[in-house]
């Protein structure tokens, strides 16, 4: 059996390199796949269904190598319709991907039909799994920056890079929505709010696709994910199960998605947990009924890893695995991430012989893969020219990176304007996440759970190193201070002692590098031995700068308000310590806002649209002076400082009384009192005082990004429309009732009726 290597030599492109792109239109591509289902075999189409990871095509004696008879087994006999994931050992080069590209495409032109294989990549922040692409902020900074214009950009380049690395399908935007901080996928969210999501949703599968225009050698095929509730677990571990009702549902999560189905995303991505005890990749009701009836989503549906086989082994909802391919194809399941085996095949051929799930539902499947596979020009081009991408890596997509990182880093305190540094100041850096780029980059990145981000990123800038480039090596003290998990008091000494020498403190306090499962966690407090190396320091009574690198909020009430100053990094990609630092200095004034309430209490997790009774103050109930404030989160939703001071002035609406047919449009005068230019995030929330279904107690319905010199002053102007004013009732209907309602922007409020 002879083994072939996927970095070929010489390998013939066989027309598969891009040719001259020519949109198609949807009445073409119909033809086009119309004619080729009328083709195909039963065989050919359910292997279309089935999706196989790229690693069960090597030879296990030897990692990074194509086993050739694999190869053709996979594509020949099973006829396989997807592949996805990472040759071992991770991360391979442009040259890597387009040599392990062309192998599985020359090998897919020698079956009968020659239908192209869809490769999909979890290309998350960037062509992660690329060596050398530019990574951007994981999406819980995108959202910080409240800068959909950035997003847009940064996904477009994303794209490019990816694209670039001859895969046409990315698994994202993620659209869960988190309801318990705790979850090890909240920084792959967009945060706590719905339509701050939406509107993140929308940048970013409009810069994947192109606006629409995913057969450019420029884009890709965006996958939202997961469809549904798949942040929102009772336990706060991943995969585990959530409890919600339709109502909330369709009030926040699918809001999400719909957002994102107008946009034109081609992919959904099933939920792997199971919502009110049944599985949603068992739900026909959510994925047939909401998702592709109701909603009208006419792409492709694919499971998540393994997701099939769990119906049996975990959820218990099927009594064989061949029982739960039945019950997920059914459901409305397109295409299976089998992914490491060929069961799903076998039992589906076999289902449909037997009658046991009809033709059509097939045919719809396979319609909804080819449709996708035609609308990427995957019939004319598989494999990327490497020549058409001359931007790859370069200067001009990292600035983008940059600028998406200093918008995204989020000041949340700055007492006595500690901040910005003075660059003639001795500074200590210390703390566990101080010098490695894993804390930086997260989960996804080069690898599944980031593990070696400092060895493919060994040429950034950690933020000790960008602090060392920034003032010289010299001029920077430095000890880890701490680990992560382990207590060492020897470094908590030393740090100490440092600090005794230093101006001031930067203390880098965060956590270890993760995603799903490996990220679950049973205490959302900070590490206990990064606590006392905070608190160790405090008594050195310096002024401290507290820098977090976390997915999520790690609750730091222990010590907070023992911090001078606070800043969110989140996870900002490879340029983040760079943008830091510049953020530290004052080069670059800070203009990110939490996209989440960051909680002070592991018991008092609400959000920033919470409900009055979730908020009740002492006296406000029959006079019991006994009640305690409740709402108290150690930053707010929206929160975030500049290095300026931004006023406003002037709110005003253009009706104080509206039919249910109105709009109504709301201006408001900003100012920039300081002396620093800067941008701000303009927020407007939304009251409804009086609801049959208990109103939020403010919820963010538009927002805008804006930027003001030294004494600028800008007008900016939203309009409201009855969808603004709109809740889902008892009976699961979008309405609005008569009454009053309250526009706030900063802190100042207006008033009108819905008559």
């Amino acid at each position: 059996m002879k083994n072939t290597k996927f970095l070929v030599l010489a390998f013939l492109f066989c027309g598969a390199t891009w040719s001259q792109e020519v949109k198609k239109t949807k009445a073409e591509i119909d033809a086009k796949v119309s004619e080729l289902l009328s083709k195909m075999t039963l065989e050919e189409k359910v292997g279309q269904m089935t999706q196989i990871t790229v690693t069960i095509f090597e030879d296990p004696k030897r990692p990074g190598y194509f086993d050739a008879a694999k190869l053709k087994q996979g594509i020949q006999d099973y006829h396989i319709g997807s592949i996805l994931n990472v040759p071992n050992p991770g991360a391979p080069t442009l040259q890597r991907w387009q040599e392990t590209m062309q192998a599985i495409t020359n090998e897919a032109n020698k079956s009968r039909l020659k239908i192209p294989v869809l490769y999909g990549i979890d290309a998350i922040h960037g062509a992660s799994y690329t060596a050398g692409a530019t990574l951007f902020p994981q999406q819980i900074g995108l959202a910080a920056t409240f800068n959909t214009d950035l997003v847009k950009r940064g996904a477009e380049i994303s794209a490019y890079e990816t694209r670039a690395s001859s895969i046409p399908w990315v698994f994202s935007p993620d659209l869960d929505f988190p309801r318990n901080p705790a979850w090890s996928r909240m920084w792959e969210s967009f945060g706590e709010d719905a339509y701050l999501s939406s509107k993140m949703a929308v940048a970013l599968v409009d810069g994947f696709e192109g606006n629409n225009n995913v057969g450019s050698k420029y884009s890709v095929a965006s996958c939202m994910k997961h469809y549904i509730g798949y942040g929102s677990t009772t336990t706060g571990k991943d995969r585990t199960p959530s409890i919600i009702p339709e109502r909330i549902l369709r009030q926040y999560d699918l809001t999400i998605y719909q957002a994102a189905i107008n946009a034109g995303a081609k992919s959904v991505m099933v939920s792997s947990g199971e919502i009110n005890g049944t599985p949603v990749h068992a739900s026909k009701h959510l994925i047939t009924d909401i998702l592709k009836n109701e909603l009208g989503f006419s792409g492709v549906v694919v499971t998540d890893w393994k997701d099939i086989i769990y119906l049996n082994t975990r959820h218990k909802v099927a009594e064989t695995k061949r029982d739960a391919v039945r019950i997920a194809v059914m459901a409305g399941i397109d295409m299976s991430m089998v992914p490491e085996e060929f069961t799903f095949y076998t039992d589906l051929v076999d289902l449909v012989k037997k009658g046991e799930v009809p033709m059509s539902r097939i045919d719809d499947a396979v319609t909804r893969i080819l449709r996708m596979k035609f609308e990427l020009n995957l019939f004319q081009n598989t494999v990327a020219n490497l020549k058409d991408y001359p931007k790859f890596g370069s200067a001009e997509h990292i600035q983008e990176a940059y600028k998406t990182a200093a918008e995204s880093i989020t000041l949340l305190k700055n007492n006595q304007a500690v901040l910005p540094l003075n660059k003639t100041e001795k500074i200590l850096v210390t703390g566990a996440t101080a010098n490695s780029m894993k804390y930086l980059n997260g989960g996804w990145s080069y690898t599944w759970q980031g593990e070696n981000s400092d060895v493919y990123a060994a040429e950034k800038s950690t933020i000790l190193e960008a602090f060392q480039n920034k003032l010289g090596k010299e001029n920077v003290l430095y000890t880890a201070g701490a680990d992560l998990e382990k207590e060492d008091d020897a470094e908590i000494q030393k740090a100490v002692e440092l600090a005794k020498t230093a101006s001031k403190i930067v203390l880098c306090l965060g956590e270890k590098n993760y995603t799903e499962t490996p990220g679950d966690i049973s205490n959302i407090f900070m590490s206990t031995s990064q606590v006392k190396l905070a608190l160790a320091l405090a008594k050195v009574n310096k002024p401290i700068i507290l820098v977090l690198n976390e997915g999520r909020p790690r609750l730091i009430s222990d010590f907070e308000d023992k911090m001078s100053a606070v800043v969110q990094c989140y996870l900002p990609g490879n340029e983040g310590a760079r943008a830091l630092v510049d953020i530290l200095y004052g080069d670059v004034n800070p203009s990110g806002r939490l996209p989440y309430n960051y909680p002070r209490y592991p018991n008092s997790l609400e959000k920033y649209n919470r409900k009055y009774t979730e908020s009740i103050s002492e006296g406000e109930q029959n006079n019991d002076a006994t009640y305690e404030k409740s709402y108290l989160p150690q930053f707010e939703f929206g929160t975030g400082l500049s290095y300026t001071t931004f006023t406003y002035s002037n709110l005003k609406i253009d009706k104080t009384e509206i039919s249910n047919s109105d709009e109504i449009n709301v201006t408001v005068d900003v100012t920039n009192a300081g002396k620093r230019s800067g941008k701000e995030s303009v927020l407007l929330y939304l009251s409804d005082n009086f609801a049959s279904i208990t109103p939020e107690f403010k919820a963010l319905k538009r927002f805008e990004k804006i930027s003001l010199e030294p004494n600028e002053t800008k007008t900016v102007k939203f309009t409201l429309n009855q969808k603004d004013l709109q809740f889902v009732n008892e009976n699961l209907k979008w309405i609005s009732e008569k009454g009053s309602f309250t526009v706030q922007v900063s802190n100042l409020k207006k008033d009108f009726l819905l008559k």
